[in-house]
């Protein structure tokens, strides 16, 4: 195999030594190459998948999500209980939702945290009680507000003093409607965001908690908040919230985070009772060999023992904490496969190595726009076939029409990749189904979950009848 890296290459990515191989920190946990050359995931070889679903599709290990649910859950869990403290774990649903990943994540032990009434109405249609849910949101409308009053939902997260009043509006109306046959809790319990200004270490747009974004209430205006909180009869102050970014690889974020909202949080519990403390989630995976996350035990333990140490400083126990972990389970989870089409090799610069291969797959940027949003970086394999080929740096590219429509931006597959090939994109499982569009009219792919050598429907592909279908001025309605 050929181990001189393309100059062209960022410098952490070095050729492989084994061109077929597949890094475990990338690929879900049942991802192994058969002696045919293809790929299976939960048992089901990727040529079935393509075969039966067609391409692009994105794929599901239930294994690997269940799996990462459970470890997360039990990291927390136990360093918490070092500190005498217990947990409440969020699925941030916004990460990927289906009702089967509802289910499975209610079946871990998880609440569901939602931002809009579209995620609400799943996780409710799923058959998870509305009072493990969680509601975020910073521009939640009244008619969200009524429908979270109204069926229960355990938890809305106040966003601003203005929505506050929102809230209380909604409320007002919804105890004067309420009758016996649509009775309402008297109290809705609220926590409340607040901006901490730190910096995390991530991209502008997934950082979260600096003091210039649409996010939450400043430091210096919680008491004022809170106090608004307290004084509404039907609502019931159970702490405070922060979220500081995202794809977040140890905890010295959260570590500024909990020293100034434990400092608030021991001061607004001299006037009332602030029983619990949610940290949020954003917690990072590796998508390339370059990312190299800390381990999720070593993360909880940190937090635990910064959460023990601001305790103390303050003179206050440790509160309940919640977390809201959702890439950090699904992420690894999920691949996308794609058929390869167009090849094209390019001279960039001077010197006989300065060759770039385009690859061209049937998806792109409406299956997975976070290389455009974030410059996000993932990495692809060969997985219809074996390949005794040398490597070759490529350039994974959609088929829409942006010069931005890069899917993998620098990896290296083997040389003799050619047309009508699968190539699998790792660590799709967070975001990009989410995050999909019809850009260029693509249909939208199938969400298929995987598991003991079966392949199941999560969310239904698109086609092009689909599109047509939408446009009145086709149908006539």
């Amino acid at each position: 195999m050929n181990t001189r890296a393309n100059p062209l290459a960022p410098d952490w990515l070095l050729p492989p030594q084994d061109v077929n191989a597949l890094d475990v920190a990338l690929w879900p946990d049942t991802t192994a190459r058969e002696d045919d050359g293809a790929v299976r995931i939960g048992g089901v070889s990727v040529l079935e998948l393509a075969e039966q679903y067609g391409t692009p599709l994105y794929v599901i290990d239930r294994a690997t999500v269940v799996a990462q649910a459970r470890r997360v859950r039990e990291a927390f869990s136990q360093a918490l209980a070092t500190v005498d403290a217990e947990l409440t774990p969020y699925y941030a649903s916004k990460a990927l939702l289906t009702a089967d990943v509802v289910r499975w994540m209610r079946d871990a032990g998880y609440n569901i945290d939602v931002s809009t009434g579209g995620e609400l109405a799943i996780a409710i249609a799923a058959g998870i009680d509305p009072a493990r849910i969680g509601l975020h949101g910073n521009n939640k409308s009244y008619a969200e507000l009524r429908a979270a009053i109204g069926i229960g939902v355990g938890t809305i997260v106040v966003d601003s003093l203005d929505e506050l009043r929102l809230l209380s509006a909604a409320l007002t109306d919804a105890h004067a409607e309420a009758d016996a046959l649509h009775p309402i809790a008297d109290r809705q319990r609220v926590r409340l965001r607040v901006t901490t200004g730190v910096h995390a270490s991530t991209h502008e747009f997934l950082a979260t908690a600096r003091e210039d974004q649409k996010f939450g209430v400043a430091l210096a205006d919680v008491d004022e908040a809170v106090a608004a909180i307290r004084a509404e009869e039907h609502l019931e102050f159970v702490g405070l919230h922060s979220h500081i970014g995202s794809q977040i690889f140890d905890a010295a974020g959260f570590d500024q985070a909990i020293g100034r909202l434990l400092e608030v949080h021991a001061r607004l519990a001299e006037t009332g009772p602030v029983p619990e403390l949610n940290i949020g989630g954003g917690f990072g995976i590796a998508y390339t060999e370059a990312d190299q996350p800390r381990s999720i035990e070593t993360i909880a333990t940190d937090i635990a023992q910064a959460l023990a140490s601001a305790a103390a400083r303050f003179g206050v126990p440790v509160p309940r904490i919640a977390i809201e972990p959702g890439r950090l389970i699904v992420g690894r989870s999920g691949v996308t496969l794609y058929e390869v089409g167009t090849l094209k090799d390019v001279q960039v610069g001077e010197g006989v190595d300065n060759v770039r291969r385009y690859v061209s797959v049937d998806g792109g940027m409406s299956d997975n726009p976070r290389p455009e949003l974030y410059g996000a970086d993932y990495h692809a394999a060969l997985v219809s076939r074996r390949s005794e080929a040398d490597s070759q740096l490529v350039r994974v590219v959609g088929k829409h029409c942006e010069s931005g429509d890069i899917v993998v931006n620098d990896d290296y597959l083997p040389a003799d990749v050619r047309r009508g090939d699968l190539l699998a994109v790792a660590d799709t499982g967070a975001y990009c189904f989410s995050l999909s569009s019809n850009y260029n009219m693509l249909p939208r792919p199938a969400i298929v979950a995987v598991e003991d050598g079966e392949a199941r429907v999560l969310v239904h592909g698109e086609s092009i009848e689909t599109l047509l279908a939408r446009d009145a001025g086709l149908t006539g309605i």
